[in-house]
């Protein structure tokens, strides 16, 4: 099968899966990874120990390795199996993700969660990315995040943003790096899910994020009254930290430390506003003024 090169959260992906979706976008890149069937037996025959990591789009998920999970070194094996559908397998320091599909899984599934939970999770344990958990659009070219408690409104605040013209970066799991002191957001993929549907990429969207962006302002939304207008405030000194930590992906042990320096430097360098607005979708379209105008003040 002839092998094809595609372009997902910044990096080359080369494999001869013919993925089932519009991944044709040009985008930034910094580094490959390929995706391979031909799995080593060296790496099966390593892994020794395990755990339940998370129960996602109702499926049972497990990692393992070859020790305990204090820490991701170069050489480790890892082990990603989504029960009934797909088994992946990398060494740490490695650019090579394998699998291995179960019974009659289709392309469409393993490459779903290939995409949309396999790679963030891979980026974050090889340290490529520190990855934060929400929305992210342009505004007139500057990139700027949406966070919220689960089902608090991000994917609805993005979506609106998305069908007013507006580029998307990530509409979930937002790659993020330090680049000459700067907190720069790179594109996961052109596709956005604004429903709650299993196992579903979303619809393709027409502006999709071609380069990495420094990340311009973080907006924490918050529930108002209907009857109240929307009000922006920023958020100042630790709070801020408080506010964003819980938008930080993946809460593994050995991450605690490096994570707080990387947020502690982040909320050092980015500004972050409370926007609380009205829990009303009529009010969607004043929300959305006043975060537009509010980002261009900055």
């Amino acid at each position: 099968m002839k092998e094809q090169t595609i372009t997902l959260y910044g990096t080359k992906i080369k494999t001869d899966i013919p993925f089932p979706f519009d991944l044709s976008h040009e985008t930034q890149t910094q580094g490959e990874v390929a995706l391979s069937s031909a799995v080593p037996e060296s790496i099966v025959s390593a892994i020794t120990c395990g755990l339940p990591l998370y129960w996602a789009h109702g499926r049972n998920v497990y990692l393992y390795s070859d020790r305990s999970f204090d820490g991701s070194e170069r050489g480790q094996p890892w082990c990603y199996e989504v029960k009934g559908v797909v088994t992946f397998y990398w060494i740490g320091g490695e650019r090579t993700v394998y699998y291995v599909r179960h019974n009659d899984t289709s392309v469409a599934l393993l490459s779903f969660w290939f995409i949309h939970l396999l790679l963030p999770l891979y980026f974050a344990l090889e340290g490529v990315y520190d990855i934060l958990h929400g929305g992210a659009v342009e505004i007139e070219g500057k990139a700027v995040l949406f966070a919220a408690p689960s089902m608090g409104g991000k994917s609805t605040m993005t979506d609106y943003f998305i069908g007013q013209g507006h580029t998307m970066i990530s509409d979930d799991k937002i790659p993020t790096f330090v680049e000459n002191g700067r907190f720069m957001l790179a594109g996961s993929h052109p596709y956005h899910r604004p429903y709650r549907k299993f196992e579903d990429l979303g619809y393709r969207v027409e502006h999709f994020s071609r380069k990495f962006l420094p990340l311009h302002a973080m907006y924490l939304l918050e529930k108002a009254e209907l009857e109240r207008e929307t009000v922006i405030e920023e958020i100042r000194g630790f709070e801020k930290f408080n506010a964003m930590l819980p938008h930080y992906l993946y809460t593994f042990p050995f991450f605690q430390r490096k994570r707080m320096v990387y947020l502690s430097r982040m909320m050092n360098r980015v500004r972050v506003f409370r926007v609380k607005r009205p829990w009303d979708m009529e009010k969607l379209p004043e929300v959305y003024r006043a975060i537009t105008a509010h980002s261009r003040s900055l």
